[in-house]
């Protein structure tokens, strides 16, 4: 579930080579999410950390996760 959520994610991702050299990326229906990197590569990687860390963020504070393209983690607070 958290793979494919992923995986639909960076599909999602755009991609920016800034004024610097380095590399930042955001994921549409994400809001917050950015990564950054010296390379392609290695922001896409960031970008992996931040969506992981975002959707266990919001998972422990029992907020809704968008779905995107399918693909969709449900959150149910403990009983």
């Amino acid at each position: 579930m958290i793979t494919r959520y992923l995986a639909r994610a960076l599909e999602r991702a755009q991609y920016r080579l800034i004024e610097d050299g380095t590399f930042t990326a955001t994921v549409r229906g994400l809001r917050g999410v950015i990564g950054t990197g010296a390379t392609l590569e290695a922001c896409r990687v960031d970008l992996t950390e931040v969506i992981e860390e975002w959707v266990l963020v919001r998972v422990a504070r029992g907020l809704a996760i968008p779905a995107l393209d399918g693909a969709t983690i449900k959150v149910r607070r403990a009983s």
